[in-house]
């Protein structure tokens, strides 16, 4: 396949064109976030890797859009998206819901016989831990109550109305789609995955970060920072770091 030439789909940012990388890395949302987010990620990976970041619908200049508030419904619309940037390997990242969603997206490239090269799952418990959770069913308040507490979102956004007014939806819709996904037993993948979660995180622990180990026959191992949820915010060099390593091993 051949790579939009264009870079015109709505769900694909590229920040750092890499024509010349051997590897694509495709770095997926948590609850509420954007492509934005992973504009450092892109900066310090280029030209090495070639990243892309997915902007899911219902933010940013997608805001007008309809939220997707399912895991399976927003892989399945993702999927082709990612399909003609499949011309070289593909790797996968995913922080929080991006994780669940990027193990989804595996699963489908998979049956298409496109075989990620790594999946790397960021402060997410594996697929199979489930988890009883109504963040998404609070009132306005109660979800931003969560958000403070995760320290996923800069706090004095928090305290703008126009800005609420925008992103709430969204949160509440990723929520949804986080809280509500059930695993569906199934072949493990061949692809091998990365997970990489904080010690004091409130929505992980170790031991369901390492049970990521039972969804791949391709091999895993699991990386431990200090930090809770957004523990990436703090130890981005490290775990950029460590993407590159996986990813240029033995070129």
């Amino acid at each position: 396949m051949t790579a939009n030439p264009t870079g015109t789909s709505l769900w694909i940012r590229q920040f750092h064109p890499a024509p010349a990388a051997a590897t694509r890395l495709v770095c997926l949302p948590h609850a509420g976030g954007s492509a934005s987010y992973y504009f450092p990620v892109s900066k310090a990976l280029s030209p090495t890797v070639d990243v892309l970041a997915v902007q899911y619908p219902g933010r940013q200049d997608r805001r007008n859009e309809k939220c997707v508030d399912n895991i399976p419904d927003l892989a399945d619309a993702l999927v082709p998206e990612l399909l003609p940037w499949t011309d070289k390997p593909v790797a996968l990242f995913g922080h929080s819901m991006g994780a669940t969603l990027a193990f989804e997206v595996a699963l489908r490239l998979e049956q298409k016989g496109v075989v990620p090269v790594a999946l790397f799952a960021s402060g997410r418990r594996a697929p199979s831990c489930h988890r009883d959770e109504s963040v998404h069913l609070r009132d306005d308040d109660g979800l931003i109550a969560e958000m403070k507490a995760l320290s996923g979102t800069d706090t004095q956004l928090l305290g703008d109305d126009e800005i609420l007014r925008m992103v709430l939806p969204s949160i509440r819709s990723d929520y949804k789609a986080a809280e509500t996904y059930r695993y569906t037993p199934g072949p493990q993948l061949a692809t091998p995955i990365h997970a990489h979660v904080g010690d004091d995180d409130p929505k992980a622990s170790v031991e369901e970060a390492r049970a990521w180990g039972e969804h791949t026959s391709g091999g895993f191992d699991l990386q431990v920072y200090s930090g809770g949820h957004f523990y990436l915010n703090d130890q981005a060099p490290r775990v950029i770091e460590s993407i590159r390593k996986v990813l240029t091993a033995g070129s």
